[in-house]
């Protein structure tokens, strides 16, 4: 690993950045969420509602950053190069993620902010943010080097952030509790995430763990994939 690559690819990232508006409306539309969330209900919100604005921010701000930026370069074939020069696949994973990282940090601290911080200020909560943050970043990453182009990550993006972002809203649609389908999207990270949050802990601590590496294997197969095409 080398902090001088890392550095290079975070300050090319930190001024691409700005010049492209569809990256920059993702955490603004975050807020927007945030805020009609707040306005439209009285009082303290559900928890569940409070990880559907957390499940929002990671899947359009983390997932959908780290995959538009990914498959930018993908489509101007310059991700290629990237991953044949001298930086590894670790450099070249943190030096894109530093940026992701910032704009999702600062994104969930103004979103919370308006809906009210006051629930995740605890040690389970925390570490239930940081592992979601981990998947989320993961499956943007393999998402964006399997994407040929920009454009292709919109349709990726959609089932991202309805499977794993929105997936507490499964209980508005009233299925019953022993059904299958609630059954599975209760393994999902973010259920797993609100399970850490209110119960137990080993247990949903592992789950999310298990899909954090299903992310990461999915990452790399991607990655291999990216460095063996012609």
């Amino acid at each position: 690993m080398s902090v001088q690559r890392i550095l290079a690819i975070f300050e090319k990232d930190i001024k691409d950045f700005p010049k492209n508006m569809a990256l920059l409306m993702l955490p603004v539309s975050n807020a927007l969420l945030a805020l009609i969330y707040s306005l439209t209900f009285d009082g303290e919100l559900p928890i569940k509602l409070l990880y559907v604005i957390i499940g929002a921010t990671l899947s359009m701000v983390t997932s959908g950053i780290m995959m538009s930026m990914i498959a930018e370069e993908n489509e101007n074939n310059t991700m290629r190069g990237l991953i044949q020069s001298p930086a590894s696949l670790l450099d070249i994973i943190i030096g894109k993620s530093l940026v992701t990282g910032i704009i999702t940090v600062i994104s969930l601290i103004i979103s919370l902010m308006i809906v009210g911080i006051e629930p995740f200020l605890n040690f389970r909560a925390i570490i239930g943010l940081i592992l979601m943050f981990l998947f989320f970043l993961l499956l943007g990453i393999g998402i964006g080097l399997f994407s040929k182009s920009l454009a292709a990550t919109s349709g990726y993006l959609m089932p991202v952030m309805f499977l794993f972002g929105f997936t507490p809203m499964i209980a508005t649609f009233q299925f019953a509790e022993d059904s299958m389908i609630v059954r599975v999207t209760n393994t999902f990270p973010i259920m797993q995430a609100i399970e850490l949050y209110q119960k137990s802990f080993w247990l949903p601590l592992c789950i999310i763990a298990i899909w954090i590496i299903g992310a990461a294997l999915f990452t790399y197969v991607c990655f291999r994939k990216v460095m063996t095409d012609d």
